[in-house]
């Protein structure tokens, strides 16, 4: 590593200071490997990513042993806590590191980095409380960027009473990921974890667009450093945000970067897999019109009727607000891309399509012109879902025109994205709110 090594048998004070920073220095050497690997290697070497940071550190832990006996006489916590962390480098929880790491505390109750040190160690277990308990530690000797954005991760984690906790903590999490942008707006680590913040809050607390634009901000700003841009995690993140925003090929394009840039992480493949195999199927059936035979097709077609339109047919309807706003019946095909203001459509459902995530609830239906839309339904609850034959207005509609190739499949169908299902009159009856519930999303930081 090209480090010059301090002089193992002097016993002056200048020498076990210089011990201490040249352990120092090979921590930064090794962190710095693993977090700028591509920058040395091809992303077809992701695969070795691993092997060779193991190999690296147990070069470096021989070294380690090497001046054990004169960096124990500098300071004791100290080496504790550099030996920790050298462990601790591995994906994977390590008991050594975990006993170093508590040694050091226990040897100097204020060292902040081995704090945060054993608290992700912790957080490798998933024993969240005893991370916790870290981080706030580390907190109480110093605010500090790591703490802080680690404790939003556990924020988000923790089991929940009821959803108004839940939405506390959620609103905490983003608090202390905001913070710790604040005390380092050049750490791209700590804009990732404000993203997948963002990502939380979103389905948890407000489902605003704008909101899912933050989240999308704060990864774009986290792709600026090399440590991050290179992140497999930050990509299946920022993946899953696009898969919400009805983004299928950013989404599927950004799973596959994921994957490359660790191979041996199977969660993008599979929600890669997964998404590929749900707009196939939705394809398929817009194009068979929901494999139903024509004459079943003709039957539903011919019982849509204008007085299905409930609450909001005659041209206008009542509002949240009390005021009177105009709703004109419009077919399929006339809807343009975005939102379709003062418009109405009604059709009939002719399937439903299976999803491996079940949100959104995804079903296809036909208009009085013959025409076919595929719609998504956030926020349903289990068992609220449409059925075969019910007529579904929907006021105002929000339309994507998807229409795109992506491993020799081509997609190309007109969807409307429905955020609640308070707003659908089904059989001539707006839906109440028993039938709206939160989104369950499968977001990762490898413990996030």
């Amino acid at each position: 590593m090209s480090l010059s090594e301090p002089e193992k048998c002097c016993n002056c004070p200048k020498a076990h200071d210089d011990v201490i920073k040249f352990l120092e220095e090979i921590i930064n050497k090794v962190y710095n490997y693993k977090e700028t690997y591509f920058e040395t290697h091809s992303i077809e070497q992701a695969i070795n990513k691993n092997r060779d940071i193991e190999s690296l550190v147990t070069q470096n832990l021989a070294i380690f042993n090497k001046h054990e006996k004169m960096a124990l006489n500098a300071n004791k916590a100290c080496y504790n806590y550099l030996k920790g962390k050298l462990l601790n480098v591995y994906p994977t929880y390590s008991k050594e590191a975990e006993a170093l790491l508590s040694k050091a505390i226990k040897l100097d109750p204020k060292l902040v980095d081995a704090w945060n040190e054993l608290g992700e160690c912790y957080c490798k277990i998933c024993d969240f409380v005893k991370a916790k308990s870290c981080f706030e530690g580390a907190m109480k000797e110093k605010k500090n960027k790591i703490s802080l954005r680690n404790l939003s991760i556990i924020l988000r984690q923790e089991s929940n009473k009821s959803q108004e906790e839940k939405q506390k903590n959620v609103e905490q999490g983003l608090s202390f990921a905001k913070e710790a942008v604040q005390l380092d707006p050049q750490d791209g680590n700590s804009w990732a974890i404000l993203g997948n913040a963002y990502l939380y809050y979103f389905f948890v607390v407000q489902q605003n667009p704008s909101v899912l634009k933050q989240c999308l901000s704060a990864y774009s700003q986290s792709e600026k450093y090399i440590v991050t841009r290179t992140s497999s995690d930050l990509h299946y993140n920022k993946a899953i945000t696009f898969k919400y925003q009805e983004e299928f090929k950013l989404a599927l394009e950004t799973f596959h970067q994921s994957s490359l840039y660790d191979p041996t992480w199977d969660s993008p493949k599979v929600k890669e897999s997964q998404l590929l195999k749900y707009l196939q199927e939705v394809q398929e059936l817009v194009v068979s019109k929901g494999k139903l035979k024509p004459k079943k097709l003709q039957q539903i077609v011919q019982t849509i009727d204008l007085k299905q339109l409930g609450p909001y047919g005659g041209g206008s309807y009542t509002s949240s607000t009390g005021q009177q706003a105009k709703l004109l019946e419009v077919s399929y095909d006339s809807l343009k891309p975005g939102l379709n203001e003062e418009k109405v459509v009604l059709g009939k459902v002719i399937c439903s399509v299976r999803n491996e995530d079940t949100v959104p609830f995804t079903y296809c239906s036909i208009d009085k012109t013959g025409s076919v839309i595929v719609t998504t339904v956030f926020n349903l609850a289990n068992g609220k879902g449409v059925i075969i034959g019910d007529s579904v207005a929907i006021p105002e509609p929000y339309v994507t025109d998807v229409d795109f190739s992506y491993k020799e499949n081509n997609f190309r169908f007109r969807l409307v994205r429905v955020e609640t299902p308070v707003i659908m009159v089904v059989n001539s009856k707006k839906l109440g709110r028993n039938t709206r519930a939160g989104v369950q999303i499968s977001i990762s930081s490898k413990f996030d």
